[in-house]
């Protein structure tokens, strides 16, 4: 199968790091012009010079602004008026006891991981609707389905993240347009790293580490490792292509196993 995104315009938000690094760089080995995320230009510019290195001659094309805000919405879509692929990447996440969750915690986690994306869906949609074909992708998570005990606030927030894509899918019906999600397992980031080791002994080396929350915090995966962000990127960059025109309204799988569920 080979994948051509060429001529096709893309924007991955929160794309300097991690899975949204490796997604910005599998969509410009597709052919695709990328827009790359951050909310500072330095972080902005490194990235793409990190991406311009691994994909030689790659369009590339700068977006800073903090998606979190209105205003730093305004300042992305001054740089790209429209886009034919939209993916929601950007999210925080971290542990903390449920009942340490402060209001102004709930709201921040709604507004980064849901709002943003809800923000953009609403910004490209009606363009992509007129013009009779587009992509519409929001990385949702695991624990939006496996709430885990040590952070309900984000759980919650990926919750809401398949109702929002769910619902624009069905805005988008007979249209040309798809709106999905891609549900990520625990996945190798640097930021996961952090995590990991907020879980685990400290002075443990990393593959022992890795195995170690993997045995104590997510036993259920059947890939019993951690997912690498090119392997979501794989599932994100099939989803944006013709390939995939029949899929919409879906929340696709990309978890090693980790929802106990035989539904996608």
């Amino acid at each position: 199968m080979q994948i051509d995104l060429a001529g096709k315009t893309a924007l991955v938000t929160g794309s300097t790091q991690g899975i949204g690094s490796a997604i910005a760089t599998g969509l410009a080995r597709a052919g695709a012009r990328v827009a790359v995320n951050g909310r500072s230009e330095d972080s902005v510019s490194r990235a793409i010079s990190a991406i311009a290195a691994e994909v030689v001659g790659a369009d590339l094309v700068a977006a800073p602004g903090d998606l979190s805000t209105q205003q730093g919405a305004d300042e992305v879509r001054a740089v790209l008026p429209d886009v034919d692929i939209l993916v929601n990447n950007l999210g925080i996440f971290g542990a903390t006891d449920a009942l340490d969750i402060s209001d102004d915690e709930w709201r921040r986690y709604f507004e980064v991981n849901v709002l943003a994306a809800a923000r953009l869906i609403r910004a490209y949609l009606p363009g992509m609707k007129q013009r009779g074909h587009g992509r519409i992708l929001s990385i949702a998570s695991d624990s939006a389905i496996v709430i885990p005990r040590e952070m309900i606030h984000y759980g919650m927030s990926k919750t809401a993240l398949l109702a929002v894509s769910r619902g624009f899918a069905k805005d988008a019906a007979g249209t040309g347009v798809t709106v999905n999600s891609v549900i990520a397992g625990p996945t190798h980031t640097g930021g996961v790293e952090d995590f990991v080791y907020q879980l685990v002994d400290k002075d443990l080396p990393w593959d022992e580490a890795q195995r170690e929350f993997m045995r104590l915090h997510r036993p259920q995966s059947l890939l019993q490792r951690l997912i690498e962000p090119d392997e979501i990127a794989n599932m994100v960059v099939y989803l944006s292509s013709e390939f995939a025109s029949a899929t919409t309204g879906g929340a696709v799988r990309v978890d090693g196993g980790y929802v106990d569920s035989i539904l996608p």
